[in-house]
């Protein structure tokens, strides 16, 4: 067959006009289906302070209203499913805080922190999904507070307030010069590290911590703290607490996946009665897991939520000067001398006045935590996919975010950022989802926020029945929180394709047009980051410095992994879905071309063999 003639076809073929473009196209490689791929720009910084003020103008200056005055059936449902959502590991974060700060912060600070800044930023906030709690990197962090401030012979709620003034300073400062915007950076690189380490942290903290003395398993261990308040009685026996702390523990995460489990079931009369078990599946869990501990099994003691009788501080004093703690420190007291003040003494300095300038340093750490974990949380909630409508305000919330963890430390409250896992449940039970579960349309309120917050107030006026909650099933709520985000990690996902068949990886646009190896490289590096991460936030020597370990996954995704990575590889695993949708229609299209040439050359051929044909006959 002689070869084609490009001119003639070009001036003498009318359907080759058509032909040659998509020719072109077809010649296309994968990295040039897209200019840069896999690059992530970020925008000029706005001029000094006008990004706070376009932020508040943006989202309160022009959706308050409507977002306050948007209550319907939806509202109620989700105001419920986040009152627990909320309370739960606001309880549970109470107890642990409690054990790791010698009940300086205990259950009841936790629970007017998370009341009162949760009231405030539901009116005032500019991104009123974000629930604001407890979260476990922030906790990791006070530990290395408390460690700090020991070694410096310096109250801890004073050496904390003064690293909390630090704090409003960096976030202001940070809002005016609108920094904020570099955490538009991140991809889902950086965003999934630092969001499965908050899930490990939730799991580990329920099943067992082997860098603490927290989680279900822990109570297998003779000397746990919660065993010591027994060891006088001789009927008292360890075994037995943990074996069933053990079974309530585990018990209630089953529970709840299993009341779950009800919404795409076929049980019961309606749909509306099966998403109702589904909403409440926590507190059926958390109410049946208490009442089998008190109904079947009441002669065995099992460590209960540590809340005072009455509310006041948690750390009750054994003399007027409130340094020891009551009854620990002077159990032979028959009653407390009284609780510590609300207000923290910023002069309680113990001689050692280059504490307020020296908390400068501990309180950059925190605030580049508070700067990450509320900045991939927004970032993570805020993604294009989500259609949400009503802005972003980062700079404006990162300053609301200083003032109040300003005035926590006053208090001697615990700080609070945007907690990502109920973050998610709060904007996924407010959306519509198509029959892909894609969001179509989420309701942007800031009722389901202001309303729960709420109830977590006015439940410091039931104390007495917050004492009958045994800890092991708040821990099997902090397990179920733990793992019911994983499913939508794609980190956590592409880990388990290690463990798969390759012919059957799951139909995703990584596994469609990428080499196997290469999403397996992509994974490896991603877990050296997450295990650095992890190594650090755990070491107590050096876990002051693991904010800043995680802010190097920024650069690390930006100017290292491109060294191993092609850009359109980048782009198909952390890339925004837009940006991966025009990839593969252009893939598509450039495929498409290479079947419709073929189609054509073969047709020419064929013309060309008869032509032949005819002249030699």
């Amino acid at each position: 067959m002689a070869p084609r003639n490009q001119d003639n076809d070009v001036e003498g073929n009318d359907h080759d006009d058509t032909v040659k473009p998509n020719l072109r196209a077809s010649q296309l490689t994968n990295a040039e289906l897209v200019p840069d791929a896999g690059k992530v720009h970020i925008e000029p910084a706005e001029s000094w302070g006008t990004g706070i003020i376009n932020d508040f103008k943006r989202t309160v200056g022009t959706h308050w209203v409507k977002e306050v005055t948007n209550f319907n059936q939806k509202t109620i449902a989700v105001t419920l499913l986040m009152f627990i959502s909320v309370i739960a590991p606001t309880f549970t974060f109470g107890a642990v805080y409690g054990k790791e700060s010698g009940n300086r912060i205990g259950a009841v600070e936790t629970i007017l922190a998370t009341s009162w800044v949760g009231i405030a930023y539901s009116i005032i906030g500019g991104m009123p999904l974000c629930i604001i709690g407890s979260t476990g990197p922030v906790l990791a962090f006070t530990k290395a507070l408390i460690r700090i401030s020991e070694s410096l012979d310096v109250p801890y709620l004073t050496f904390n307030a003064w690293v909390s003034s630090w704090l409003l300073f960096y976030c202001l400062l940070s809002g005016f010069f609108d920094v904020t915007r570099v955490i538009r950076l991140a991809t889902r690189f950086t965003d999934e590290i630092f969001a499965l380490l908050i899930v490990s942290i939730f799991v580990l903290d329920a099943v067992g911590d082997p860098f603490s003395q927290v989680g279900i398993l822990r109570y297998f261990d003779p000397n746990h703290k919660s065993h010591s308040d027994y060891q006088d009685d001789p009927n008292y026996n360890y075994l037995e607490t943990a074996l069933l702390s053990t079974i309530l523990g585990f018990g209630t995460t089953t529970l709840i996946f299993f009341f779950r489990s009800f919404k795409t079931s076929s049980f019961f009369c309606n749909q509306g009665v099966r998403t109702s078990v589904h909403d409440f599946s926590v507190s059926m869990s958390v109410v049946i897991a208490t009442v089998v501990k008190e109904f079947l099994f009441p002669d065995v003691e099992t460590e209960q939520l540590n809340v005072p009788d009455q509310f006041e501080p948690t750390y009750q004093c054994c003399t007027s000067d409130c340094l020891t703690f009551f009854p620990d420190d002077c159990p032979d007291q028959a009653a407390a001398a009284g609780a510590r003040p609300w207000f923290v003494d910023f002069s309680d300095l113990n001689g050692k006045g280059y504490i307020p300038i020296m908390a400068a340093l501990p309180a950059l750490g925190a605030f580049l935590l508070c700067f990450l974990d509320n900045g991939i949380t927004w970032h993570l909630v805020n993604h294009k996919s989500h259609n949400l409508q009503h802005g972003e305000a980062y700079n404006y919330d990162l300053c609301l975010s200083g003032i109040f963890n300003f005035v926590n430390g006053c208090l001697g409250l615990p700080w609070l950022v945007a907690t990502t896992v109920p973050c998610l449940i709060h904007l996924n039970s407010l959306a519509e989802k198509d029959k892909d579960g894609k969001i179509i349309y989420v309701q942007e309120t800031r009722l389901t926020m202001f309303l729960p917050h709420l109830m977590v107030g006015l439940s410091l006026l039931v104390l007495q029945v917050l004492q009958l909650l045994p800890m092991p099933v708040l821990y099997g709520v902090f397990l179920f929180m733990g793992l019911s985000a994983l499913p939508a990690m794609q980190f956590w996902n592409r880990f388990l394709l290690f463990l798969q068949q390759p012919s059957r990886y799951p139909d995703t646009v990584f596994t469609r047009y990428m080499d196997k190896s290469r999403v397996h490289m992509y994974t490896l590096w991603q877990i050296l980051f997450f295990g650095l991460v992890f190594f650090v936030q755990n070491m107590s020597a050096i876990s002051i410095i693991f904010p800043f370990m995680t802010l190097l996954c920024i650069p690390a995704r930006l100017s290292f992994l491109p060294r191993f990575l092609e850009g359109w590889e980048l782009l198909l695993l952390d890339g925004d879905d837009l940006d991966i949708k025009e990839w593969e229609d252009k893939k598509r299209a450039a495929m498409h071309s290479i079947r419709f040439v073929d189609v054509e050359e073969t047709q020419h051929g064929k013309e060309e063999i008869a032509e032949d044909e005819v002249s030699d006959a």
